[in-house]
């Protein structure tokens, strides 16, 4: 087994990336997840990772204020699905309204030359979302991801990415048939590689190293 040492920190305090960014009504959170990460590296973190899909659209701020590598989930996970997909291939993207609205991952998925399909039903996207922070791995939930997973297929995304780590407590729940992978594993195995002294020159991985 890998032990990582790891410096976590765990803030309740940070601000709804859904009401900010879909609502419109909430608390920008870049300011708590900036001071999060002086935090962190002030510790003795030498490298950064955020397990949230959508706060990555805070990553610039985030990368700007600290000297350490910042490990991209959006890079490196479009990066994981070109390399199943092939140019010019589909994903369908299983994750919050938000990632769509913001365009999370439109640059990357341009760039490697990816189609990306979303599930259209946001409503309930977002519904199962919340159902599943507030009671868990609950059916309804897994009922919403699965015909979200349905429809993608249907659709002609057979390559499946779930890029929310509420879906990732349910991710068996996606169709028969499909190929899918976790951006959240994807980090995992980049904090891994980093850690080890394993990580190659690849997207997500910010030439900050030198700070290491």
């Amino acid at each position: 087994a890998d032990h990582i040492p790891l410096v976590v920190d765990q803030n309740p305090q940070v601000p709804s990336r859904i009401k900010f960014l879909i609502e419109g009504t909430g608390e920008d959170p870049a300011p708590t997840l900036v001071a999060m990460a002086r935090r962190l590296v002030a510790a003795g973190a030498t490298a950064l990772a955020m397990p949230c899909n959508t706060a990555h659209h805070f990553a610039a701020a985030i990368r700007g204020a600290v000297p350490v590598p910042f490990l991209d989930m959006v890079a490196l996970s479009v990066a994981r699905a070109a390399g199943l997909a092939g140019k010019g291939g589909t994903v369908g993207i299983l994750a919050s309204p938000a990632t769509r609205k913001i365009g999370l991952f439109d640059g990357a998925f341009a760039g490697a030359g990816i189609r990306p399909l979303f599930a259209e039903d946001d409503a309930a996207m977002l519904a199962a979302i919340r159902r599943i922070k507030a009671e868990g791995a609950v059916t309804e939930a897994r009922a919403a991801l699965r015909a979200a997973s349905e429809e993608l297929l249907v659709r002609g995304a057979r390559i499946q990415m779930i890029a929310c780590t509420e879906f990732s407590l349910i991710a068996d729940a996606v169709a028969n048939g499909t190929e899918t992978f976790d951006t959240l594993d994807v980090l995992v195995d980049a904090i891994k590689d980093f850690a080890l002294g394993d990580a190659p020159d690849q997207p997500g991985i910010c030439p900050q190293r030198i700070f290491v």
